[in-house]
């Protein structure tokens, strides 16, 4: 939600939803909104976060160099303390030198904590199931933009850590499969995930941004075959999934392009299956899309980016995959640049005309 058209979505919804007359004051509304320092841009947030992961590194040689890791007890306690410490800075100040402090610190913490707790020989899953615990506090706690996107990977991170650990890598489709339906909801019903209540007004962006970079590492975990067991035996389930949230998006995206006659949805929707099918055998490229539609859909640039550029690595590391023959290759990549010069063409001409109305 960057602009005024996005806000008067928002409170048309809030509108639609009330039994009686509601009256907006849509500028004063606007302005409170370009004022909140939450909304810094998204390149210092992420330079924030890389300034903090370098501190975090520097600092973390520091205190090994100091014999700190020769101590179960310290690394642990020293872990939680900068767990703890990093998350009320956070909660306390909203600035973004403060941010790259306390991320730092919240970063440290959990490095510490986790090489404390492996060396007191505890397992892996009992490690990532702590890590998921503590980042979904932090979230309740604290609510700033860099922290829940953190917390967010970081409960991610644990469950792909739980998935590896355990070498049940066909959970990856389980996985993929449910981060693609939550990621589409995400996208499809922001007005009225921020309607709920302030809170999650506030964590709606970091959080869908941190969706999509958890989603991505599941389709990267199922495309990296060479180094990681996933049996192409269950491949079709991320797949049917993805496609599936695609074909459900194009029901939204008749709406914006106006699309109203049954024979061309019809017509849409067998194209697209037909077009869609080859990439049953590659859930990646097919994830990539959805990330590329959702974003084309609700005009999310940042995200936009990400997919397409997701989907030129996928096709690239398909075309080298030894799995698959030339010909199934083939027609993938086919399949794949009519679907997007037909989505070209199709949007091209929607908004063409809609102009000159």
């Amino acid at each position: 939600m960057r602009n005024k058209e996005d806000i008067k979505q928002i409170l048309d919804h809030l509108q639609s939803t009330e039994n009686r007359d509601l009256k907006f004051d849509e500028e004063a509304i606007f302005a409170a909104y370009e004022k909140n320092d939450d909304h810094q841009s998204l390149a210092i947030k992420i330079l924030s976060i890389f300034g903090g992961i370098f501190a975090s590194i520097t600092f973390l040689g520091f205190l090994l160099i100091a014999g700190l890791y020769d101590s179960e007890t310290g690394l642990i306690v020293f872990g939680i303390i900068s767990i703890i410490g990093g998350v009320f800075v956070n909660k306390l100040y909203n600035k973004t030198i403060i941010d790259t402090v306390s991320i730092s610190f919240y970063i440290i913490g959990f490095i510490l904590l986790a090489m404390g707790l492996f060396k007191m020989e505890i397992t892996e899953n009992s490690v990532s199931l702590t890590f998921m615990l503590i980042a979904m506090v932090s979230l309740i706690i604290a609510r700033s933009y860099i922290l829940t996107f953190v917390s967010i990977l970081i409960i991610s991170g644990a469950i792909l850590a739980l998935i590896a650990s355990n070498d049940k890598f066909d959970l990856a489709h389980i996985y993929t499969s449910s981060l693609a339906i939550i990621l589409t909801f995400f996208f499809l019903k922001e007005a009225k995930i921020i309607s709920i209540n302030s809170a999650f007004s506030k964590l709606y962006n970091p959080i869908r941004i941190a969706l999509v970079f958890s989603f991505l590492a599941g389709l990267i975990i199922l495309n990296q075959t060479d180094f990681i067991t996933v049996s192409h035996d269950y491949i079709w389930i991320s797949s049917i999934f993805i496609i599936l949230a695609i074909l459900y998006l194009l029901t939204h995206l008749f709406q914006v392009l106006n699309i109203t006659k049954a024979q061309h949805k019809v017509g849409i929707y067998a194209l697209s299956i037909i077009i869609l099918l080859p990439t049953v055998l590659s859930p990646a490229i097919s994830g990539a899309i959805l990330i590329i539609l959702l974003s084309f859909l609700v005009n999310y640039k940042t995200s936009l980016v990400i997919g397409i550029a997701a989907f030129i690595y996928f096709i690239s590391r398909y075309y080298y995959d030894l799995h698959f023959t030339l010909l199934t290759k083939s027609i993938l990549l086919f399949s794949s640049g009519i679907l997007f010069l037909g989505l070209y063409l199709l949007t091209h001409k929607k908004l063409t005309s809609n102009e000159k109305v």
